[in-house]
């Protein structure tokens, strides 16, 4: 992983975590439940964290496809 996009990890990673603290103790010391967008935002966060972590996996996953691909195409003909 570069250093760009581990550091972009990280940076959604600490968000995420300062959110789920403050709903975790909305929990414990209120005892109320986070407001929904709040809870809408940390999941669009988790989203977009999965989004930056698969792009990698997605792209090597169409490499190998397409290298396997034209491989085929050359067996073929």
């Amino acid at each position: 992983m570069s250093a760009t996009k581990r550091e972009e990890v990280c940076s959604h990673l600490r968000y995420i975590r300062l959110e789920l603290r403050e709903m975790h103790q909305m929990l414990i010391k209120e005892d109320l439940l986070p407001d929904l967008n709040d809870a809408k935002e940390v999941h669009a966060q988790l989203d977009a964290l999965l989004e930056l972590l698969s792009e990698k996996r997605v792209k090597k996953i169409k490499t190998n496809f397409e290298t396997f691909n034209s491989f085929g195409n050359i067996i073929n003909n």
